[in-house]
């Protein structure tokens, strides 16, 4: 039997396919490259480990029931004596000349939004900062009443359409937060939509409540009340409705203090729910008392403390770097990544997808980002965009790479090689994404 070419029209043809029902075993062969991310070790990566892509060339998967069974040699699968007895009935793709690579898993994304931020984005062009147009009474204060006035239904729209954007962009599982209401009923709210959306996507989501997002302008003065609104009303809320498998908060100066993020720590883990959090994104802060609490990710970390790296180097936390932020908001200092990496730190890549500092669905430009900007090869940045990112939130058993027993989430991209991914600046290159065993046309075909 010959094998099927790759045809993008065959491929939007399933792209309706009912979510979380594989329609029958898929066989991708005759990979270029295949990236299997495959490793022995137990715990995030770190180091030279980061550049170790355990690359196949010709690779084939195989894939039964939205799992993996097999990896390796096209000639080696062809030979197999279950592939040759059912091969019929297998849907069968050639990748002949594509890169094949595990799903990106963007750890940090903001979905659950209404509308984007205009109005901040042309005072930016115009020279305002980020806290120069939240003191005015922009930024993420200023997405609080559309997403308060919509229905459940909307902002499940709206959550739909990103995971919609990013499963084209080669990204199979997202962390979404809500935090762009801050009143109980919003905030359980957005969290719903999430799950709602979740439900209509064949990718996977987890949710994370970010109550703690901002001080809302109804307790403005009165963060100590609010936080105790937070801990006391909105995390136990959640976790009885069981919407979030994570909380974070926004710890930064002029947002809320150390203390008042290990107040958030300690209610979340009352109710038996993890915890991550954006810090030093602005600023130093001491990581010291959040470590304690044992954070699958801190994120952001452009101005982590230099005593702070081997306290990280020493833990399970993922540093979490989100360098479209630092492009969209029009800064030059990023994260440093070189000096993180060298050091022993965990480190992940993730897009901050939101309508106020870093709007992209992209991991492929927050890819080149790292490359450019914080002197990351393309192979980390492949490593911190897979694998990393699954044991950020905890999946990695699951997650983040193509090895027998885990889930079947790939991207194909239309390239000879891996660093083309990073190398092709805001070119969406693609060609289709498998999640959980559905395959979902890439953008050039969509």
């Amino acid at each position: 039997m010959e094998l099927h070419p790759f045809r993008p029209a065959k491929l939007v043809a399933l792209k309706h396919s009912t979510p979380g029902k594989p329609e029958r075993a898929l066989l991708l062969v005759n990979a270029a490259q295949l990236l299997t991310l495959r490793s022995p070790s137990r715990s995030a990566r770190r180091g030279p480990a980061l550049r170790e892509l355990e690359m196949v060339s010709d690779g084939a998967v195989l894939c039964l029931g939205g799992k993996i069974i097999s990896v390796g040699k096209t000639k080696d699968a062809l030979r197999d004596p279950w592939v040759k007895k059912n091969r019929r009935k297998l849907l069968e793709i050639d990748c002949g000349g594509k890169v094949v690579l595990p799903g990106f898993v963007d750890s940090h994304t903001h979905p659950a939004f209404m509308a984007p931020r205009l109005v901040d984005f042309e005072k930016r062009t115009a020279g305002a900062t980020y806290e120069e147009i939240a003191s005015a009474g922009g930024g993420i204060r200023s997405s609080l009443q559309a997403v308060r006035g919509a229905s459940e239904s909307q902002l499940a729209g709206r959550v739909r359409r990103a995971l919609r954007e990013m499963a084209a962009q080669g990204t199979t599982t997202v962390e979404a937060k809500s935090g762009y209401g801050l009143t109980v009923e919003s905030e359980l709210k957005s969290l719903r939509a999430i799950r709602q959306a979740a439900r209509g996507w064949p990718g996977t989501v987890v949710s994370t409540l970010l109550g703690a997002h901002v001080v809302p302008k109804e307790f403005e003065g009165r963060s100590p009340n609010y936080t105790n609104f937070v801990c006391k009303q909105m995390i136990p809320r959640a976790a009885k409705a069981r919407l979030a498998q994570f909380v974070d908060v926004f710890c930064e100066r002029g947002v809320f203090t150390l203390e008042e993020a290990e107040q958030v720590f300690a209610a979340a883990a009352s109710h038996r729910l993890g915890v991550r959090a954006h810090v030093c994104q602005l600023s130093q802060s001491s990581l010291a008392p959040l470590l304690k609490f044992h954070p699958a990710s801190l994120d952001h970390m452009d101005y982590v403390h230099q005593d702070d790296i081997p306290l990280l180097s020493q833990s399970n936390t993922v540093a979490t770097l989100v360098p479209g932020a630092n492009y969209f908001l029009g800064l030059s200092h990023y994260p440093p990544a070189r000096q993180l990496i060298d050091s022993g730190v965990a480190v992940a890549l993730a897009s901050d997808y939101n309508p106020g500092s870093s709007p992209t669905s992209s991991m492929p430009f927050v890819m080149s980002l790292a490359c450019t900007h914080m002197k990351m090869s393309p192979a980390e940045a492949i490593t911190c965009s897979t694998i990393q990112g699954a044991w950020a939130l905890n999946l990695a058993h699951r997650k983040g790479s193509l090895e027998p027993g885990k889930d079947a989430d790939l991207a194909v991209f239309d390239a000879g090689d891996y660093r083309e991914i990073p190398y092709w600046v805001a070119a969406d290159r693609c060609a289709f994404t498998i999640l959980n065993g559905i395959v979902v046309a890439g953008a050039e075909s969509s």
